[in-house]
């Protein structure tokens, strides 16, 4: 009896504390991520089934774990935020034992007072019928008995799993969820969805296109050796007539039939969706990339030659929860000098940037949406006529890729520009003789879609409006590069975050200064951290 009475105080005492919080109140709606669910269900094949689950919880040493952040695609369908749950989204209508009429399930963490007083309160069934307006929700541990025959859908499709999950304690968490449904659809263990996704193209394909198709697959082959050892697959490839290839596709459908399982199809469709952002998703979009871009103005303001790499990090990542953004949408990368030549440089740990320019790739995610936001600075507030010009041309660059990011224009455009630009200009430098040398200083594409991923999903079909990519042309120009010693060490990317639309592009961070005369111009600043001293270590 004792025992009941501390559990009820327990949960008492949670309740009344979390319900005086003050917390935000402007994440995604609840009637947001139902009509994020109904576009998936428009978009599934008849009588199919889509079935996601929430992101695992990782590890990062010993018996700590690294602070949980959901799956994106989760998410962006049910709102929920906690680990071990599985969303169900049903083409049609399904009817229950007692004949009620649903066409979703959600599963979820089970309420437990002993959990919650180590990790925070859970939503439950009740929670998430109330918060997130779902009707049919389970506990997680319900999910073994789930009351659907997987096997009565034409199609069942899924993310395939990654195998980044632990057993842990308990019968619910994401390994008995994902074992339940491998059990109950018969998952093979040989499962391979690239392999799938290649035997139903050619299922697809008629078959005087058949050569067409295992031109298309040869290069598939070419790419992943593990396919190539695929004795249907390879022997298409290979066939000298279309005959044989019509041998090998009959034998293909056979093996399609054997089980309903797709991993590919809602990966086609949540990138369809996510590429196209809904009024409700810019709003905070654009206040992540604000964040991002004041983040830069301010660091300019503080910067000096004597911060270290890590301290002109915790500066950007200070003003982002300073405006309460959550989460850095990747890791912070601050290199200075030759450390900027580093595409992914995360190890931030120069102890003095000196007079080096600075490059800072950042960026705020704010309640699940993530900025990109990049500027390359003057440690000591002045550009040098070298790194002046180089500036100047990755500048030059992002206004022409920029000035290409218009609707109907294809993906690839806007690099495309920006690299004429460049390779102009390091051969008017010296710097290479041809075009094609440019590459070895400008090594990367200068767009990727801007949302929920840093990376985000989409097509890369031409543009549509309301859409937000990035746009991030860059010189760098290592230590021991075959070219003047004057410009060793020089590294500058520019990169700003461009929403779409059918009036034109609009830039979202041109907070953030961009030319060398308003950077030197801010930098003039006086900061807030001008006085902001700290005791000195022994």
């Amino acid at each position: 009896m004792l025992r009941i009475f501390l559990l009820f105080m327990i949960s008492l005492v949670l309740s009344v504390s979390l319900s005086g919080q003050s917390i935000p109140t402007d994440f995604l709606s609840a009637d947001f991520h139902k009509d994020r669910r109904e576009a998936v269900r428009q978009m599934l094949p008849a009588n199919t089934v889509a079935v996601f689950f929430a992101n695992a919880e990782r590890n990062r040493a010993n018996d700590v774990d690294y602070r949980y952040h959901q799956d994106p695609d989760f998410y962006y369908l049910t709102g929920y935020k906690e680990p071990n749950a599985v969303l169900l989204v049903f083409s049609a209508n399904q009817s229950d034992a007692a004949g009620i009429e649903y066409n979703e399930m959600l599963y979820v963490q089970k309420r437990d007072v002993k959990a919650e007083q180590w990790n925070g309160k859970r939503l439950g069934v009740e929670g998430a019928r109330k918060e997130l307006g779902f009707q049919m929700v389970f506990n997680g541990d319900e999910f073994s008995n789930i009351p659907v025959d997987f096997k009565s859908f034409d199609m069942v499709t899924f993310f395939d799993f990654k195998n980044d999950f632990r057993d842990k304690s308990g019968t619910a968490d994401l390994f008995d969820l994902i074992k339940s449904f491998k059990i109950k659809t018969d998952y093979p263990s040989d499962y391979n969805p690239a392999k799938n996704r290649l035997y139903g193209m050619i299922k697809a394909t008629a078959i005087e296109n058949s050569a067409n198709v295992a031109q298309t697959l040869g290069r598939y082959l070419s790419r992943d050796t593990s396919l190539q050892e695929d004795e249907l697959l390879s022997g298409f490839v290979n066939a000298g007539d279309d005959g044989l290839r019509s041998e090998i596709k009959e034998k293909i459908s056979l093996k399609l039939k054997v089980n309903n399982l797709n991993s590919n199809m809602i990966s086609q469709i949540m990138s369809t969706l996510r590429e196209t952002k809904t009024a409700e998703e810019l709003v905070l979009l654009k206040k992540a990339i604000e964040i991002s871009a004041v983040g830069q103005a301010e660091v300019m303001k503080a910067m000096h030659p004597t911060m270290s790499e890590t301290e002109i990090q915790g500066v950007h990542e200070y003003v982002y929860k300073k405006y309460g953004a959550e989460y850095e949408g990747y890791p912070s990368i601050v290199g200075a000098g030759n450390n900027g030549c580093i595409l992914h440089y995360i190890e931030n740990n120069k102890t003095e940037v000196a007079n080096d320019l600075v490059l800072m790739d950042l960026g705020a995610e704010y309640h699940g949406y993530t900025a990109d936001v990049t500027r390359t600075i003057p440690a000591n507030g002045k550009f040098t006529i070298e790194q002046k010009q180089i500036y100047d041309i990755v500048y030059n660059a992002q206004e022409a890729g920029i000035k290409e990011s218009v609707v109907g224009a294809p993906f690839s455009a806007p690099g495309k520009a920006a690299f004429s630009v460049v390779a102009k200009g390091l051969i008017r430098l010296g710097i290479v003789k041809s075009k094609s040398e440019a590459r070895t200083y400008f090594p990367h594409g200068t767009s990727h879609y801007l949302g929920l991923d840093v990376h985000d999903k989409g097509t890369y079909a031409p543009f549509k409006a309301n859409t937000v990519i990035t746009v991030e042309p860059g010189i760098y120009i290592p230590e021991g590069s075959d070219c003047d010693k004057k410009w060793w060490g020089i590294a500058v990317r520019i990169e700003d975050d461009i929403l779409i639309t059918e009036k034109g592009s609009i830039n979202l961070s041109n907070r953030a200064p961009r030319t060398t005369e308003a950077i030197e111009a801010m930098m003039k600043q006086a900061s807030p951290l001008d006085d902001f001293t700290l005791p000195s270590l022994d």
